[in-house]
């Protein structure tokens, strides 16, 4: 199974992106706009499917998509003054992956906190409870352990939350939102293949939505 990374260098002056990327609506416009690029006919959860997770990565010249999936994207989909687009396997990164080696990471992901439900009853707390600070640090670490990594060095900043709204099946549209910080550092593969996995699969909530996208390239230098 490959895995596939796709830059998409947006467009400013096109419609169409300022509708995917500013708003309220950005994260559930971006999702849809993303799923168009693969098949329509893939069960009730093709994002899961196909491993798409996407993630929008500021930038000297401007916004940049980041795109991954575990199939190759359609991108004659995109309307034609989208932006400029690059799509590559990312087989040979993660075939070179090896316990010890020292890797740079990128993850804007949806900490939070799950409290028990006598907990929750105890002090009137919702079912989740999103993290910031030195929470959100100490929940970035716990998922980099189960990542097969040990961070070095951690840098997070907190971004927008996206938010997005879902209309079950039956019942009314529920609104969603996710608190997104992201967390930028060093580390040292301590399980390749736990590695793998979660690149593949993503960490934590909201991927639909731009989370949990984890990105990694080897180390200049070890700290």
């Amino acid at each position: 199974m490959s895995v596939w990374l796709t830059r998409i260098i947006p467009n400013p002056r096109s419609h169409d992106v300022r509708r995917d990327l500013a708003g309220s609506k950005a994260a559930m416009n971006l999702h849809r706009r993303l799923m168009s690029l693969y098949p329509s006919a893939a069960g009730p959860d093709p994002r899961a499917q196909f491993g798409v997770l996407f993630r929008i990565d500021d930038t000297p010249t401007g916004p940049h998509i980041l795109l991954q999936s575990t199939h190759q994207p359609d991108l004659t989909q995109l309307p034609d003054d989208y932006g400029t687009t690059q799509s590559r396997p990312l087989d040979a990164l993660l075939d070179a992956l090896k316990p010890g080696l020292t890797i740079r990471y990128r993850c804007a992901a949806s900490p939070v906190r799950k409290p028990g439900a006598t907990t929750r009853a105890l002090y009137n707390l919702p079912a989740v409870i999103p993290l910031t600070g030195a929470h959100a640090d100490e929940w970035w670490t716990r998922q980099a352990d189960t990542a097969g990594l040990k961070p070095l060095t951690l840098n997070s900043h907190p971004l927008d939350a996206a938010h997005a709204t879902r209309t079950p099946k039956s019942g009314n549209p529920q609104r969603i939102r996710h608190a997104r910080t992201r967390f930028d550092g060093s580390a040292t593969i301590t399980d390749s293949d736990l590695l793998r996995q979660k690149i593949t699969d993503g960490i934590g909530r909201g991927k639909a939505y731009g989370c949990g996208l984890l990105s990694i390239a080897p180390a200049r230098n070890t700290p």
